[in-house]
This record gives C-alpha cells, structure tokens and sequence, in this order.
C-alpha cells in the first residue's frame, strides 16, 4: 500500500510542517521527515490510511445530509415563519434519507 498524506495527518503529523511527500512515478515516499516525533513505521503509516479510510466512510451520511440541508440563513427565516416544529419537520426529512449506519 502506498503512503498517504490522509494517512499521516491521521497520525497527526502536518503536511509541510512534519513531513514532505513525493512521487517519482514510483510511489509515493517521505522524501523529507521534519518531525522531532519519530517516523512511523511503513506499517503503522499503512494501519492509519485503512483507518481514516473507515472514518471517512463512516461519516458517508453526514455529508450527504450537509449537501442537501437548506443555508443556515434559509433555515434560520424557516423557524422565525413556521416555528421550531416546521423547521424540525423539514431537517427529519433529510435526516430520514440518510439515516446514521
């Protein structure tokens, strides 16, 4: 498996700050470690990457929930129109299309 700048971050280390990745058409590599924190091992860079990977697919409902809720502005003159239970009914809509895994 390739090392990722996804997989890094999701150790914690900074792109720029902690390390500088690059790719000769080989693969990817670390071709700087700045870090004082020491380099993950190829394993554990590996480990990481399936792990950010399950949460970002985890969180699939909430982004499809944010694309489709209406602006902040439009949900706000919602409630002072139609009150708290209209507003909730329109949110349950969206909510119930992409319920949480």
């Amino acid at each position: 498996m390739a090392i990722t700048k996804k997989a890094l971050e999701y150790l914690g280390f900074k792109n720029k700050t902690d390390f500088v990745l690059q790719d000769d058409g080989d693969g990817v590599y670390i071709r700087d470690w700045l870090s004082d924190s020491t380099k993950p091992t190829d394993s554990a860079i590996n480990t990481a990457d399936t792990q950010a990977q399950t949460a970002y697919d985890a969180k699939a409902y909430a982004r499809k929930r944010a694309a489709e809720y209406p602006l902040i502005a439009d949900q706000l003159d919602d409630i002072y129109h139609n009150g708290i239970d209209a507003w909730k009914a329109t949110i349950k809509t969206t909510k119930d299309k992409y319920p949480k895994e």
